[in-house]
């Protein structure tokens, strides 16, 4: 799935089959639902995951949780768009 494609799913009321749990917690954010998304990637124990919580909370606007989830990635929180880092995390992703 191409980024542009995965981001056409978003019209959709549901998400599709089979997308991993990573994906899914994007695509529940993008569509409104920060909780539903959060409490999907609460599950993943990972640098990815990690990365995918901190940019949940950096869009919560919980800086000081978004800097402690940027530190377990070893990554230093963007100065660049919300938007532009959801398209940055997705694409990494679907080209993994």
């Amino acid at each position: 799935m191409t980024l542009d494609e995965f981001r056409e799913t978003l019209k959709n009321s549901s998400a599709p089959d089979g997308l991993s749990p990573y994906l899914l917690a994007l695509w529940y954010e993008k569509n409104g639902d920060w909780t539903r998304a959060h409490e999907t990637v609460q599950e993943i124990d990972d640098s990815t995951g990690a990365w995918i919580h901190a940019y949940l909370h950096r869009r919560e606007g919980d800086q000081q949780n978004s800097s402690y989830w940027y530190g377990q990635t070893g990554k230093t929180m963007p100065s660049y768009s919300l938007d532009q880092e959801w398209d940055e995390i997705a694409q990494a992703l679907l080209v993994a």
